[in-house]
């Protein structure tokens, strides 16, 4: 009885771990705007403290979105791109080692009864690292919460690194799209001087080739992804 006890009150602190991290992280997400003001100041060093907070936030279940979109507004669409993948693939590698190795009950009860999990659980046993990279191209869970579940599945972890190339494509698209933002912005508030139509019609043309080349690329993908997990 003390053993099955014990078992049970390590899975509901688990449990409450999983969910306090999910409501701090909702709200933490309100402060990302100030956060962001503040790693443009910061020079040198703040790549580096966005890829640790980025990482931190993903284990949180902050949402990747916004910040992902400040990283194109404070640095650049080139360099915000690079950021955001290595800081986003720290995240996800931690939250996956927390899912298998320290959290795994939570998220098992989280996911309970998911069908559509369940296929991917049996399509992840034969091709882990292709069925990995096929979610994070279009994913068929919300980012954070699809690196938990894939914790719970048979895929490596470094066939699960490797796999994370595929968020490049929409990383990119939020990347772009932030810069963009921070462009315009910038000459609103007087900060920078408008250009000429030539330099906006580069940002418009390149931000809607973005666009395209990313829903096709999702498209495909979601299509490969229904071949190999059947419900």
């Amino acid at each position: 009885m003390s053993r099955s006890s014990g078992r049970a009150t390590r899975a509901v602190v688990a449990l409450a771990a999983v969910v306090a991290l999910f409501f701090v992280g909702r709200t933490a997400g309100a402060y990302v705007p100030q956060f962001a003001a503040w790693v443009e100041g910061l020079g040198w060093w703040g790549p580096a403290v966005f890829v640790l907070a980025y990482a931190v936030a993903t284990v949180a279940f902050v949402p990747g979105a916004i910040l992902t979109l400040a990283a194109g507004a404070i640095f650049g669409v080139v360099e915000g791109t690079a950021i955001v993948f290595v800081a986003a693939t720290l995240g996800a590698a931690a939250a996956f080692v927390t899912a298998r190795h320290l959290a795994r009950s939570a998220v098992e009860k989280r996911i309970a009864g998911n069908e559509k999990f369940a296929a991917i659980d049996r399509a992840v046993a034969r091709r882990g690292r292709y069925i990995t990279f096929l979610l994070r191209l279009s994913p068929v869970f919300p980012f954070n919460l699809l690196n938990y579940a894939l914790g719970l599945t048979q895929v490596g972890f470094w066939d699960y690194v490797v796999a994370s190339i595929g968020m490049l494509p929409g990383t990119l698209l939020y990347v772009y799209a932030g810069a963009v933002a921070g462009e315009v912005a910038a000459i609103a508030g007087g900060v920078a001087p408008a250009k000429g139509a030539g330099y906006y019609t580069f940002w418009v043309i390149g931000l809607g080739a973005t666009i395209l080349v990313t829903a096709v690329v999702t498209r495909t993908a979601r299509q490969a992804l229904q071949e190999v997990t059947p419900s």
